[in-house]
């Protein structure tokens, strides 16, 4: 009588790691970010919640120590004599008017930033995220979806907390309000370092956006991209890095002609 014949057997299937908690993929975004990048592409779609969310509470606190320790009415005065046209325009009002401007000009920006600023973050990353997944998805021909590119933009911006909190420890430290802008608070860019009266609002804004934390951000998404859409490394960087180039560039130009 023939033996049975002997079935090869079936290959074990391979174990899936196990998703990352919601605190272990924002503290890997700071020592391990591929960890926390690769868990976005099974992550659900609201996943980029709470790293928005703690954004939003650094930059409330930041705004509050702004508002006790400076003013507002410091920070709309130092706006004025950062532009050129700005303080020609305010020299040639009467002085009432003048002061009523600069009233208005102050509270206009605390309330932006008390009501408003969590709302402009998020659809800064909106249009962020979609730019790229636009770039990712048809010039490079990747395969995600939207919501995980929201996901790698909203995670890749956690170490503007950090800069935050170094802005808010440089204001309780006693900075000087004479030099203190929003655009630069703490020593983290050329920018800070310069009168932007005086280098001109093209080279101030240029020299801002060479800040140690946007770079850190824009390695983050660069890697992010890589992990959830698997593109080559480099196409992932010169995705990013060409993209802010070019915002850069444009909103340098832009501020220059109306400074």
């Amino acid at each position: 009588m023939a033996a049975a014949p002997v079935l090869p057997a079936s290959p074990a299937p391979t174990p899936q790691p196990t998703p990352l908690s919601e605190g272990a993929r924002i503290f890997n975004t700071f020592i391990a970010p591929s960890k926390t990048f690769t868990d976005l592409r099974r992550a659900k779609w609201y996943s980029w919640v709470v790293p928005w969310i703690l954004i939003s509470i650094a930059a409330a606190a930041f705004f509050f120590v702004v508002d006790a320790r400076i003013g507002f009415r410091k920070v709309a005065e130092n706006q004025v004599q950062a532009s050129p046209k700005a303080t020609e325009r305010m020299d040639r009002m009467p002085a009432d008017q003048r002061e009523r401007t600069m009233q208005q000009q102050a509270m206009g920006t605390k309330i932006f930033t008390e009501y408003f600023y969590p709302g402009v973050i998020l659809f800064i990353n909106l249009v962020i995220a979609a730019v790229l997944f636009a770039t990712f998805k048809f010039a490079a021909g990747a395969d995600l979806k939207f919501s995980s590119s929201l996901a790698v933009v909203t995670y890749a911006g956690l170490p503007g907390i950090l800069k935050l909190v170094l802005a808010i420890a440089s204001i309780m430290a006693g900075t000087n309000p004479d030099s203190f802008t929003l655009q630069s608070p703490v020593a983290t860019n050329p920018a800070y370092f310069m009168n932007p009266a005086e280098s001109g609002a093209f080279l101030y804004s240029i020299a801002s956006s060479l800040d140690i934390f946007l770079i850190w951000t824009l390695v983050l998404s660069a890697i992010g991209f890589t992990c959830i859409s698997k593109v080559k490394k480099g196409t992932s960087f010169a995705i990013v890095f060409g993209w802010w180039l070019l915002f850069t560039v444009a909103g340098a130009g832009i501020g220059a002609a109306l400074s």
